[in-house]
C-alpha cells in the first residue's frame, strides 16, 4: 500500500486578471469626463488659443471678479448677464472695499469688441501695460483719462502715474 501524493502546486496559475481592473478604470474616466466640465466657474467662453498661456490660478477662486465677453457682445459679470453700460458700476461697486483690485477678463476668441466705456478703457490699458505694448497702454489710458471725467478718481490716479512712467519725456 503506497500513500497518494498530491502535486497541488503543478495546476497554481500565476496569471492576473486585468479584467476588473480595465472596469475600474474605465468607470473613473467616465466619472473624470462627466465631472471636469462642471468644475469651472462661470460663462463658458471659448477661449483663443495661444502658444505660452500664463496661468491664473486666482481667477478661478469664489471672490475672484471675472468678467466674460461672448461673440454675441453679451457681457457677463460672474454669472449675471448685465448691460455693457452697467458693467462700469458694478465694477466700481465690487472693488471699493476690496484690497485685491484685479478684474479678469475672459473673452471668446472671436468677440468683436469689449464695450466703449471707461473700465474697458482702463482694462486693455492695464492688459497691454502688462504685456509691456506701452504705446497702447498709453494711447488706452489717455482714452480713459478723457472719458472718465472724475468717476473713478483711484484709476485716473495710477493711469497719469503709468504716464509718467511709461511715457518718453520731452
Amino acid at each position: 500500500m503506497s500513500l497518494a501524493k498530491r502535486n497541488e502546486g503543478a495546476k497554481v496559475n500565476s496569471d492576473i486578471n486585468v479584467t476588473p481592473m480595465v472596469d475600474v478604470m474605465l468607470v473613473l474616466l467616465i466619472i473624470f469626463m462627466v465631472v471636469t466640465p462642471m468644475l469651472q466657474k462661470g460663462v463658458s467662453v471659448d477661449l483663443a488659443k495661444v502658444n505660452n498661456p500664463e496661468q491664473m490660478p486666482d481667477a478661478d477662486k469664489e471672490d475672484a471678479l471675472v468678467v466674460a465677453v461672448m461673440r454675441t457682445g453679451d457681457v457677463f459679470f460672474g454669472n449675471d448677464k448685465i448691460a455693457p453700460d452697467q458693467l462700469t458700476g458694478k465694477v466700481k461697486d465690487r472693488l471699493a472695499n476690496r484690497a485685491d483690485k484685479r478684474v479678469y477678463i475672459r473673452a471668446d476668441a472671436r468677440a468683436k469688441f469689449l464695450p466703449e466705456i471707461p473700465v474697458s478703457y482702463f482694462l486693455r490699458a492695464s492688459a497691454y501695460d502688462h504685456l509691456r505694448d506701452y504705446k497702447m497702454a498709453a494711447q488706452n489710458y489717455h482714452r480713459f483719462l478723457e472719458v472718465a471725467n472724475g468717476a473713478y478718481p483711484d484709476q485716473e490716479w495710477q493711469a497719469r502715474h503709468r504716464l509718467i512712467a511709461i511715457e518718453p519725456k520731452k
